[in-house]
Order: C-alpha cells, then sequence, then structure tokens
C-alpha cells in the first residue's frame, strides 16, 4: 500500500534567478493514512507554502508529490480541483462561511458542487453537524453563531463527505481560548476516528496537541518527531 502523502524533494521557487526565493527547498515528507500531524513554522517559514502543494492548491517547480500512490505534482487547475474535492476537507482559520446561508446550507454547498443528490447531500451535512455537536443549531446563520460554532459548522462542511485528508489551516488562529480547546478537542476527537488530519500552525502550544510534530524553517524540514506528551 502505498503511503497517503508522499513528498519527494520539493521545490518552491519564486522569482527564478538572481532575486529568487526558495519558499520550499528539497523538502520530502511521508504522511501515512491515520496520522495526526502538525507543520508548524512562523511566518515566512515555508509552512503555508507547504499546506498550498499539500491542499493540491499550488504546484511545486520541481519535485513529486504523490496522494493514495498518484502524482499530483503538476496537474492542471480542473484536475487539481477534482482532486481537492475527492481527497481533501479544508479548515480555514477564518471560517469561510457564507453569511446569508444557515449552517446547514453552508454544509450542504461543497456537496452540491460535487453532484451529490439532494437527499444524499441533506442526510450528509445533518450528520456532520450533529457530529460536532451543532444538530440544535442548523436554521442558524453565521452571524447568530459564536466564532468556536462558527468554526464547528466548517469542521462539518469539512467531513461531511469524509474525505481522507483533513487539513486545518491556523483553525483556531480566530478563537478565544476556550472556544481553541473546543476546536482542537473536535479536530482530536475526528483522529481518534481513524481520520487523517494535518495541522498547520504558527502556535507551539497548538502544535503540542499533534502526535507527530514537523518544524519547518527557511524552506526546509528542520524536525520531524513523535510528540511524546500526546494524549487524546
Amino acid at each position: 500500500m502505498p503511503a497517503l502523502v508522499e513528498v519527494r524533494d520539493i521545490c518552491k521557487i519564486y522569482n527564478p534567478g538572481e532575486n529568487e526565493v526558495r519558499a520550499l527547498d528539497h523538502v520530502s515528507l511521508t504522511i501515512e493514512e491515520g496520522e495526526f500531524v502538525a507543520i508548524i513554522g512562523q511566518s515566512g517559514s515555508g509552512k503555508s507554502t507547504l499546506m498550498n502543494m499539500l491542499g493540491c492548491l499550488d504546484t511545486p517547480t520541481s519535485g513529486i508529490y504523490l496522494l493514495h500512490g498518484m502524482d499530483v505534482s503538476h496537474m492542471s487547475d480542473d484536475e487539481q480541483s477534482d482532486v481537492r474535492n475527492r481527497e481533501i476537507g479544508f479548515i480555514f482559520q477564518g471560517f469561510n462561511l457564507i453569511q446569508s446561508l444557515t449552517a446547514l446550507e453552508n454544509v450542504e454547498l461543497p456537496l452540491m458542487y460535487r453532484g451529490v443528490p439532494k437527499r444524499k447531500r441533506r442526510e450528509l451535512s445533518v450528520a456532520a453537524l450533529e457530529h460536532v455537536g451543532l444538530g440544535k443549531r442548523m436554521t442558524h446563520k453565521p452571524s447568530e453563531l459564536s466564532g468556536g460554532q462558527q468554526q464547528r459548522v466548517a469542521i462539518a462542511r469539512a467531513i461531511a463527505q469524509a474525505p481522507p485528508i483533513l487539513l486545518a489551516d491556523e483553525p483556531t488562529g480566530n478563537l478565544d481560548s476556550g472556544s481553541s480547546r473546543e476546536i482542537i478537542a473536535t479536530i482530536k476527537n475526528l483522529y481518534a476516528e481513524g481520520r487523517t488530519v494535518i495541522l498547520i500552525t504558527h502556535d507551539p502550544g497548538i502544535a503540542a496537541q499533534a502526535k507527530r510534530i514537523i518544524t519547518i524553517s527557511d524552506g526546509k524540514i528542520a524536525k520531524d518527531e513523535i510528540n511524546e506528551n500526546f494524549t487524546l
């Protein structure tokens, strides 16, 4: 069985030539199915560029990215979009909810774009919202929900069609400490159920919640270690 994620010697270079910037500099890593990995780095370290690669939002200048054994390194935008829809559930710092839609409609929307029939997408969306503890808030719009609840809607949207990878980009960045703890607990529960979670953060306290911590600095992997203090 191939690894879920395999990155081989990836570089991402901006402004090639005299003033080139190596956002990623010969990065290689493997993530197996069912892992909970945090990728941590300061602003400008390359962690966001790496997230864009892993999320099929960008392509490398050189190197190979295999997802489920399939080379996605140099796909067209349409091909990458198809892979993203099928393989990756995104959780963003800014929630990215549509304000005029209810929680349920926000979760249903990407399923509609994927061509999921109406009854099935309603069923999946209700189940996902119940899963994150929002069964009684489905008809509320984002403005009627707290920040933590909005992020849980975003998590429900990410898990509704059970993608192989959950990719969480600074998921607690806009939340207070209490809501942050709730969101991390929700993400840990999803990992405990067998989902693969990749968490991008600049915060050592958030990274310390993951089972494996990859530190990126100056476009390179500086450390890749198992968190001995990990608990569910």
